[in-house]
């Protein structure tokens, strides 16, 4: 029974590493670690822009860079053009033995203060080892937004998981292999399971590579594990509905796709809604995903409270799962 599971399994992995679509879903997970290393910011950058002249006072850029994002450009010519565009660059041009702040007049009133004080501390010579301020983390130990991305990711990559499996139950169907199940040595129960292998395998090493080229290697995998598991239990289980009800690749994949908005509508209700509006998200799998996703990430989950969240998803997808198994097995009797 084990090695025709594994047989299923095996074909499917084959045929993904074929098919471009399939392809796409397996490797996208790595693509957008790629690229959120590239956007995310640190915890300790700044935002604020500072324009200055190649070459005019390398100790004063020297200073500042310390503080906020340099650009150095070679004329006043080339400072004004990069003032003038849309995003909030200030400015610090010599004029004689002094220097002066140029801004277009759109910036933020907290970019041209934060200016003139690195001006000031840089005229003055204060140093950070002069400051007496003490930094408070508030148990941030990663930056935010590169979190809250990673959170997004890990349950948009679990999505793929389903879409995934309809696909290649679609792709098996327009081989005329779905119908020929019934009649072979293996059974309905271990066709699932072999079909839903992949749907399990991929999005868990997706999320695996996200957080260890992001730099989350330090977080819990074992809770990790078990956020990404559950999450892919429902988006597998609507993965075999939509890949028995459609004929084509694109609409299982669209259908598919229809997760999308109770994901979305969680992340929203969390991130900018207030505590009073929260139950009326409680239905939403992905609402208590994105919890025990932000626990871990943060590396401060308590096992207590993470298995609270996962045993929500759990109790929630298992009733999706009675809902749609008599729409499965009507399906694949056909």
């Amino acid at each position: 029974m084990i090695k025709k599971i594994f047989s299923v399994f095996r074909r499917d992995l084959k045929v993904n590493t074929r098919d471009f679509m399939a392809l796409f879903l397996i490797v996208i997970p790595v693509i957008f670690a790629l690229a959120i290393n590239l956007i995310a910011p640190g915890i300790n950058d700044t935002t604020v822009k500072l324009a200055m002249l190649d070459g005019e006072n390398e100790e004063q850029v020297e200073y500042l860079e310390d503080f906020a994002n340099v650009e150095l450009f070679d004329n006043v010519e080339d400072i004004i053009e990069r003032v003038e565009r849309r995003d909030q660059v200030v400015a610090i041009l010599p004029d004689g033995d002094e220097y002066y702040i140029m801004t277009q007049g759109n910036e933020s009133e907290d970019t041209v203060d934060y200016a003139k004080l690195l001006k000031t501390y840089y005229e003055h010579d204060r140093q950070i080892e002069d400051t007496t301020t003490v930094l408070k983390s508030f148990e941030r130990t990663v930056p935010p937004l590169k979190k809250l991305w990673i959170n997004v990711m890990i349950m948009f990559t679990s999505i793929l998981g389903g879409m995934l499996i309809a696909i290649n139950i679609v792709e098996e169907k327009m081989d005329n292999t779905v119908s020929a199940m019934n009649v072979t040595p293996i059974s309905r129960k271990g066709w699932i399971i072999g079909k839903a292998m992949i749907g399990m395998l991929m999005p868990l090493l997706g999320c695996y590579a996200m957080v260890l080229i992001t730099g989350f290697s330090y977080i819990n995998f074992l809770q990790l594990t078990i956020m990404v598991v559950l999450a892919t239990l429902m988006s597998v289980i609507i993965g075999f509905i939509q890949g028995i009800n459609n004929d084509d690749i694109m609409s299982a994949a669209a259908s598919t796709k229809m997760l999308f908005f109770p994901l979305i509508a969680s992340i929203a209700a969390i991130e900018f809604m207030a505590e009073k509006w929260q139950p009326f998200f409680w239905w939403s799998p992905f609402y208590w995903i994105y919890k025990g996703n932000d626990l871990v990430l943060s590396d401060i989950g308590k096992w207590p409270l993470l298995l609270l969240y996962a045993g929500i998803v759990l109790v929630i997808t298992v009733a999706i799962y009675f809902f749609l198994a008599p729409k499965i097995r009507k399906g694949l009797e056909h």
